[in-house]
């Protein structure tokens, strides 16, 4: 079962300490039960028991602090446990998730700069339970780095002063250190420096959102720094925010994940033991289509993260193929998540507004994972740099394995220049369709080559390589071809049966139609294309007692986990 329990925990590690910090994880969510969880969920408290509790633990310290600045023998920055980080926080509540994805944030700045004193004094503040933050986005200009208006002031000797405000900035009210990017008024070069919550000249404005988090408008007034709190300048300051988010927003995916597995075992629940009309409510046609959906598009989601994190881990200056997987995880699976809700929705119906339910809580802040930190839109902007290399000009790489040792993902923090996007390669994506010899995979195969063929015989003409629409209806059919292919090379790893890799593909090939249906239907699709389109809209084949053995195991997560009370 590749979903997680929490009370059956089984995810692998190679060392006793990565298990050690996610059992007592859950036994500290666990133990404050579910009328607790809900009531600070409800009154929108602050979070000081669970950061206390991470404090005691060195829970932070060990999972963020990368090997060369370790303080003791369990702390590396290995993305394999910060996985398993990921999807357990998110399981109880995603406020919980998000102070450690916004700490992650504000470390990456400093784990990439220049300044090895402020990082040895990261590594001491981790030891003593800080958090952090990742001061780059602004009220006026958002995520822009162009535009940034936080001004750093010369005034001579290694001095300076800051002045600015940066907006929607997640633990900027308790953060030891926030990261913080703004230009050199004297050569308007980029610059990132680190500013402490507690320091004179800086203000917290107020708390942006309605929620436990505290999501800062901060403001730096002739706020006083040195040579010593700066990180980086110039092209190495622009390279480590993009690279931070290339690591960092690779979580948002996993969060979905936790709060998708968690509703799941909800959803089951209430409707294996809701009787109406002589019938459980597991029992009719329609909601075992939509069990069926929820589940494997669930799964598909856990394997396509977990096989990303594999490329994640494995990168190097010569292997940069995560660049692709990584923003998948963001924008793909976070999407696939709010799907996953949606379908689950409409399985408990008016339940899922129940207050006592972690799923009022989920449908609330699964909306919120493919907005934050960059939308759908500009992720797939990214994404479609690739499409030309990916389909037509592969390249040599050995094969990667799964990456779950004890291992310090160096290269993380040491990525250098964010240029060249569109030079990267790909391995062939053909290896692991055929490998594969199922009918939904085959149709899917079939929808490829003519998405394959439309690029060459009639690709995007000069007005719809600039209709942003358009694009993003291509890059989801590209998307589909790049995220079959590392679910069907996780399938194998994993050992993952027929019957679910076929049901898997089942929904794929009907989202591949739905789009290329959506492309057919753009304003300005040309006639050749719509033709093409046409042909890429397929039926999956039916096989009942394919999709009988996948709902079995699907309706077999019932009673396997209840929130603690």
């Amino acid at each position: 079962m590749i979903l997680m329990n929490p009370k059956k925990y089984e995810t692998e590690y190679p060392d006793a300490r990565s298990r050690e910090i996610m059992l007592k994880t859950i036994d500290f969510f666990e133990s404050r039960g579910r009328g607790q969880l809900k009531k600070d969920d409800h009154e929108r408290a602050w979070y000081q028991d669970f950061l206390d509790f991470q404090k005691g633990e060195k829970v932070f310290a060990d999972l963020l602090t990368p090997t060369p600045y370790a303080l003791g023998p369990n702390a590396r920055w290995d993305t394999w446990r910060n996985c398993g980080f990921n999807e357990i926080s998110s399981f109880y509540g995603l406020n919980y998730w998000y102070t450690w994805q916004v700490s992650i944030l504000g470390l990456g700045p400093i784990w990439m700069g220049q300044n090895e004193a402020v990082k040895k004094k990261t590594a001491d503040l981790l030891a003593q339970g800080g958090i952090f933050a990742f001061g780059l986005s602004e009220k006026e200009h958002g995520a822009d780095l162009y535009s940034t208006s936080m001004a750093l002031k010369p005034l001579g000797d290694g001095k300076y002063e800051a002045d600015g405000r940066k907006y929607y900035i997640g633990n900027a009210n308790k953060a030891a250190l926030v990261s913080t990017f703004g230009k050199l008024t004297d050569t308007g070069d980029y610059v990132f420096f680190v500013v402490s919550s507690e320091g004179g000249g800086y203000e917290v404005v107020k708390n942006i959102v309605n929620s436990q988090n505290f999501v800062a408008e901060y403001a730096l007034h002739d706020y006083p720094i040195t040579d010593a709190d700066i990180l980086t300048r110039g092209r190495d300051a622009w390279d480590s925010a993009l690279n931070t988010i290339n690591v960092g927003k690779f979580n948002l995916g996993w969060a979905s994940i936790g709060m998708c597995t968690h509703s799941f075992y909800e959803a089951i629940d209430h409707a294996a033991g809701r009787f109406l009309y002589d019938h459980y409510v597991t029992d009719f046609p329609h909601i075992k289509q939509l069990f069926n959906d929820a589940y494997t598009r669930l799964v598909a989601m856990k394997l396509f993260a977990l096989r990303a994190a594999d490329y994640m881990r494995s990168a190097s200056a010569e292997d940069r193929r995560y660049l692709l997987y990584n923003p998948m995880v963001k924008m793909k699976v976070t999407t696939q998540g709010e799907e996953v809700m949606n379908l689950l929705w409409d399985v408990i119906a008016a339940k899922g507004f129940e207050q006592d339910m972690y799923f009022e809580q989920g449908v609330r802040d699964i909306r919120a994972l493919p907005k934050l930190e960059g939308t759908v839109h500009v992720n797939m902007a990214l994404i479609i740099k690739f499409m030309p290399n990916y389909f037509f000009n592969p390249g040599s790489f050995p094969e990667i394995l799964k990456r779950m040792d004890a291992a310090n993902d160096d290269f993380l923090f040491q990525q250098g220049a964010t240029k060249g996007l569109g030079k990267i390669q790909f391995h062939d994506y053909q290896i692991a369709y055929g490998s594969c010899d199922l009918p939904n995979v085959n149709v899917f195969k079939g929808q490829i080559e003519v998405l394959k063929q439309m690029l060459l015989a009639a690709p995007p003409t000069e007005g719809q390589t600039k209709d942003i629409g358009w694009l993003l209806t291509l890059g989801e059919l590209f998307t589909l071809v790049a995220y079959g292919q590392l679910i069907l090379e996780n399938a194998k790893i994993y050992g993952v049966y027929d019957e679910l890799v076929d049901q898997i593909f089942d929904f794929m090939v009907r989202d591949f139609s739905k789009y290329a249906l959506e492309l057919y239907s753009k304003t300005s699709s040309t006639a050749e294309q719509m033709e093409l389109c046409t042909r890429m809209i397929a039926k999956p084949v039916a096989d009942q007692a394919r999709f009988d053995k996948v709902l079995a195991e699907a309706y077999s997560l019932r009673d396997q986990y209840h929130w603690s009370d």
